[in-house]
């Protein structure tokens, strides 16, 4: 919803055949079935988001979220940041 797009939209998007885009997506959305994980590849591409983000609960969805908007100098400084800390328990 926040990228503005329909299921019917998401899916052509995504790939799937405009025919059948909007009752597949729904019914991922609904947990009737599971994509793929190349399917899961297509719609993290198409919604700008990193495919662990669909296995993610809330909490870590935003982080995941989040971690992907920094720049990879950005991700690098702050896994090497998550290291120090880890070293440190």
């Amino acid at each position: 919803m926040q990228r503005k797009f329909s299921q019917r939209g998401l899916g052509i998007a995504a790939g799937i055949d405009e025919a059948s885009a909007s009752a597949r997506m729904n019914q991922y959305e609904r947990g009737k079935h599971v994509p793929d994980y190349k399917m899961l590849c297509s719609l993290a591409g198409v919604l700008r988001v990193p495919v662990p983000y669909f296995y993610a609960n809330d909490d870590d969805a935003k982080l995941l979220l989040n971690m992907a908007l920094l720049s990879n100098e950005q991700q690098e400084l702050i896994r090497e940041l998550v290291k120090r800390l880890n070293f440190n328990l």
